[in-house]
């Protein structure tokens, strides 16, 4: 397939099922550009006007906000996300994603001062280890987990729900700076100027799991999008961890759920390392002893 029509469709900002839907209809990226310019596909006009721009001048575009495109078929997209079917065509992408193994670590925004601590417990110990750790960068789970890979000088990727020059939320964005700084990687299929639509971070969801080995959830409701990460990985056959809570606390009834139906509990960031490295053993690969890390990595992950 061409790059420019895949570059062209990526700018979109469709649905990324109404993306798949159309090439699947349509046969080819450059079949339902083309569609589009015709009026042969009912879309916005912001769609007509973004897919008529020149894949070199996107390139540029990027270029000066320090991102790239990735696109499905490069050899710097994820391995581990290119497995899976429904993985975006093209990723938006600033930083680098990391070499070594990853574990999604998910959970509430509105999430106790527990849950939050243990988050950032867990991501430490992961990048104390020697394992990235991926999330959504959103409040709570997410940004506690985020900024404990970070304390311990390790690599990580925040997935996005907007555009790779829009961060959400906005007081995140030191966060996202200091994961960039640290090796790791921001990601989104969604264009430069995506606003933060609720409609658009389930998408995202499966993004996450796909990226990681497993996937932690810390605190989490009946509903919400780390349970959709969790169904996500399932799907996928990754393995799902999941933090056991009191019975009668909400953040707590998701990973109670989870449990009951099969996920792995774990306990703290020794049970979590204990059980990452019994999952990395099986796959052929090792833990990074915690005391062999950056200064600091080893007392962040204990």
């Amino acid at each position: 397939m061409s790059d420019e029509w895949r570059t062209r469709l990526a700018f979109s900002g469709m649905h990324p099922d109404r993306i798949r839907s159309l090439v699947d209809r349509f046969g080819t990226p450059r079949l339902v550009v083309c569609a589009i310019d015709k009026g042969a596909i009912e879309v916005s006009e912001h769609v007509v006007e973004a897919v008529a721009v020149s894949a070199s001048d996107r390139r540029e575009q990027l270029s000066g906000m320090n991102a790239r495109l990735v696109l499905r078929d490069d050899p710097s997209y994820p391995t581990q996300l290119a497995m899976y079917p429904d993985a975006p065509d093209a990723l938006f992408v600033r930083g680098l994603f990391p070499e070594e193994p990853a574990i999604a670590v998910v959970g509430s925004r509105a999430c106790t001062s527990y849950g939050r601590r243990l988050a950032e417990d867990y991501g430490a110990a992961a990048a104390g280890a020697g394992i990235a750790v991926v999330s959504g960068l959103a409040r709570g789970i997410d940004g506690a987990a985020h900024r404990g890979a970070v304390a311990a000088c390790g690599a990580g990727v925040a997935v996005l729900g907007s555009g790779i020059d829009v961060m959400y939320p906005r007081e995140h964005r030191a966060l996202a700076l200091d994961l960039l700084a640290a090796g790791g990687a921001i990601a989104t299929e969604y264009p430069p100027g995506t606003i933060p639509e609720p409609w658009r971070f389930p998408p995202r969801n499966r993004i996450i799991a796909g990226l990681a080995v497993a996937v932690i959830v810390v605190e989490a409701a009946v509903t919400g999008g780390a349970l959709i990460t969790a169904g996500k990985a399932l799907e996928y056959g990754i393995t799902v961890l999941a933090v056991p809570g009191d019975v009668g606390r909400k953040t707590s009834v998701g990973c109670n759920l989870l449990i009951r139906d099969g996920a792995h509990p774990v306990l703290d960031p020794e049970d979590l390392l204990e059980t990452l490295g019994l999952l990395l053993a099986a796959r052929g690969t090792r833990l990074r002893p915690v005391d062999a890390g950056p200064e600091g990595a080893s007392s962040a992950a204990r």
